[in-house]
């Protein structure tokens, strides 16, 4: 098809990249997950006269076809193009693209800092552009003249890296953008989860199993008004609510990270919070008030439990949509700071307290409270703050020190004084009054564009230049409604010819984070067969013309993405899965009775052949248990597998059985598993 007419930038041309260097050639093997191993050519490189530096991994004449893929980092640093190297098994994106025709290529974009800091960001799509025509001269001196194809793709802020790269240049042939955010993204869908997690922290469990098997479906039962207007407020915004149980599992994500940017583009904001009308800090019983910490206190001692540990430098391959902001912290779970008085209560909410030195040798200096332990302050997993060891050794007895989370609480609601003008981001509606106009207090701009353009280099268009699959979840905290966006962006340019150059694919009980271990097995599995079934179907719809599965069917109800039930409609990849005990999805049983467990598996026209099923009973996250099939079948579309087994529950309790299946369009493929779960309840009496 004709892609449109925009200006776009051919790093051919650009005076800056005409130099490349190989500093290191070498002949490699890597090992792989069926204990074989693959060799393959190893360069090293950079741009003369640039922080740019790149990494080719090319197989054998034999195994290559023509073709690289290359990988997109959320948050590039000076190491970048190692990142990916230490990685092992179904994570091991370089062993997929040599064991699938492929080159694999990663640079670090040419930066040396964090997201969002470069003075012209469009260096991240121009020097990934540039890496991409030289991987494509490099590859014909080693292998000869002949069309090489190339593939992008990354997750999260690789995803607005992709997105970036294939809207503002032509150096790709295809794209897999993923788990992918709007540029009103940042930072909204984290502060909303922090403020949603603050106020809901002691009922997110109960918000979770509402929806549960067995549970009441009614997620507002059993919450007081503040906590029924929290909930409402974030599923309102697209937050999946059965992910709530996770609001106060963990971390607020990058939100550490991204707070110090907020308050160098609106340092206003965080006294407005405090002293103006309209803001939810200068409500005198808020929550807001309720939870804020500002305490004037002073040192009795401080130290280090253990400085003796000597830490040898390694790659930091911390390069994932989960994880890859965490290169950026500092951890000071060593140290510690008792003071003579110490916040007070039963009910604490001790996220995002700076630690600020008022006098003494460390005025002005600050860290992040992590813990608190009795009257001493642990500092914990910090952003922008000082360096902890230096810190620590500055501290005298009789220091004066002030605890204050009073900027983490402001930034938590930052999403309701950040109204688009843009009216397609349906998710601030609830923001605006009969006549659309915004009801609290607006700030001079909406800053999310700023991010967007400073993370990427540019701010989402729709006009993408080669085809695209982007591949999002529904157990993705960040808002799957994001990707329902992009795909109406890019309809908009190109009308019906969209379905020529472009796919949106939805997995369910899938999460955010591009990882073969999810941390928790019994509610979410790994999209990464998912993701590498698209970076291997893009190559074929490129390649050899041939259509890949069609955007996943679903409706949006409240900027809640709902797939559909039938499969043939649903499309996508996925295979679908069912579990009954006892014919039920909820059943009562007496302990030591038999249960009956049948799992139904379905195989859409793009979901492959059934591989495997498995089991837990009993909050096995390793589903240690098989079961039998009894049953296959098939129609013009899909492929049908019935699964079997049973289970005796000695004692009585509320147990879940989960089943975790597996179908391949390539049977035996490590790296092209696709993925599902689904749970039954059991109550023993």
């Amino acid at each position: 098809m004709e892609y449109s007419k925009k200006e776009l930038y051919d790093p051919k041309t650009d005076p800056v990249y005409q130099h490349p260097v190989i500093d290191v050639r070498e002949e490699r093997e890597r090992p792989l997950m069926d204990g074989s191993s693959v060799k393959y050519q190893y360069l090293h490189g950079y741009f003369e006269g640039t922080n740019v530096k790149f990494v080719f991994c090319f197989p054998e004449k034999d195994q290559f076809q023509w073709r690289f893929y290359q990988h997109l980092s959320p948050f590039p640093g000076p190491d970048e193009e190692l990142a990916s190297l230490p990685k092992t098994g179904e994570d091991d994106v370089v062993s997929f693209a040599l064991t699938h025709g492929g080159a694999f290529v990663e640079s670090n974009m040419g930066s040396d800092a964090v997201f969002g800091s470069e003075s012209d960001p469009r260096i991240f799509y121009r020097s990934s552009a540039a890496v991409a025509e030289y991987c494509r001269v490099a590859a014909q001196e080693i292998f000869g003249k002949h069309r090489i194809y190339g593939y992008v793709f990354g997750g999260s802020g690789g995803g607005y890296k992709t997105m970036s790269c294939i809207e503002n240049t032509a150096s790709w042939d295809g794209a897999v953008p993923y788990v992918i955010g709007s540029p009103v993204s940042l930072p909204n869908c984290l502060t909303l989860c922090a403020h949603g997690g603050r106020l809901l922290r002691h009922v997110s469990q109960q918000i979770a199993d509402a929806l549960e098997p067995g549970g009441s479906g009614d997620i507002y039962a059993g919450l007081n008004q503040e906590e029924k207007a929290a909930l409402e407020e974030i599923v309102k915004m697209g937050f999946p609510p059965h992910l709530a149980g996770y609001l106060t599992a963990g971390d607020d994500g990058s939100l550490p990270v991204l707070a110090p940017t907020v308050k160098m583009m609106d340092p206003e904001y965080f006294t407005d919070f405090w002293t103006k009308p309209g803001y939810l800090g200068t409500e005198p019983d808020s929550n807001a008030v309720r939870d804020r910490i500002y305490l004037h206190t002073k040192v009795v001692c401080a130290g280090v439990a253990d400085a003796s540990g000597h830490e040898e430098k390694i790659i930091d391959d911390r390069n994932g949509t989960d994880d890859a902001w965490r290169k950026m912290m500092t951890d000071g779970s060593s140290a510690f700071i008792e003071v003579e008085e110490a916040p007070q209560g039963e009910d604490l909410y001790l996220r995002g307290v700076d630690i600020i030195f008022e006098t003494g040798k460390a005025k002005e200096k600050k860290l992040r409270l992590g813990s608190l332990s009795g009257n001493r302050l642990i500092p914990g997993m910090s952003f922008g703050s000082d360096d902890i060891a230096e810190v620590i050794g500055m501290i005298e007895p009789g220091d004066e020190v002030f605890l204050d989370n009073s900027d983490y609480i402001a930034i938590q609601s930052y999403h309701r004084h950040q109204v688009p003008e843009d009216p397609s981001f349906h998710a601030w509606d609830q923001y605006k009054d009969a006549e659309g106009k915004p009801i609290y207090p607006q700030r001079p701009t909406v800053i999310s564009y700023g991010f967007t353009a400073g993370g990427c280099g540019s701010v989402q268009d729709g006009q993408i230049q080669c085809k695209t699959i982007v591949i999002n979840n529904l157990s993705d905290g960040d808002f799957p409604w994001q990707a329902d966006w992009y795909r109406r962006k890019v309809e908009s340019i190109y009308g019906d010819n969209a379905k020529d150059c472009f796919r949106l694919w939805y997995n369910a009980n899938a999460p955010h984070g591009d990882a073969d271990e999810v941390g928790d097995n019994l509610h979410i599995i790994s999209y990464l067969g998912m993701l590498h079934q698209a970076l291997v179907d893009v190559a074929a719809w490129v390649e050899n013309g041939e259509a890949p599965a069609d955007t996943s069917g679903y409706d949006m109800v409240d900027n809640q993405v709902k797939l559909y039930d039938d499969p043939v409609k649903r499309s996508g990849i996925q295979p679908m899965v069912d579990l009954a005990v006892n014919g039920e999805i909820c059943t009562k049983v007496k302990a030591g009775e038999e249960v009956h467990v049948t799992a139904k598996v379905i195989m859409g026209p793009w979901a492959g052949e059934f591989e495997s099923a498995e089991f837990s009973f009993e909050g096995e996250q390793d589903f240690p248990y098989t079961g039998t099939v009894t049953k296959e079948s098939a129609d013009e579309n899909c492929r049908y597998v019935e699964i079997e087994t049973s289970h005796v529950f000695p004692k009585p309790g509320r147990y879940y059985a989960v089943v975790r299946v597996i179908s391949n369009r390539k049977k035996g493929d490590g790296y092209t598993r696709l993925r599902n779960l689904a749970r039954a309840c059991i109550i023993v009496d």
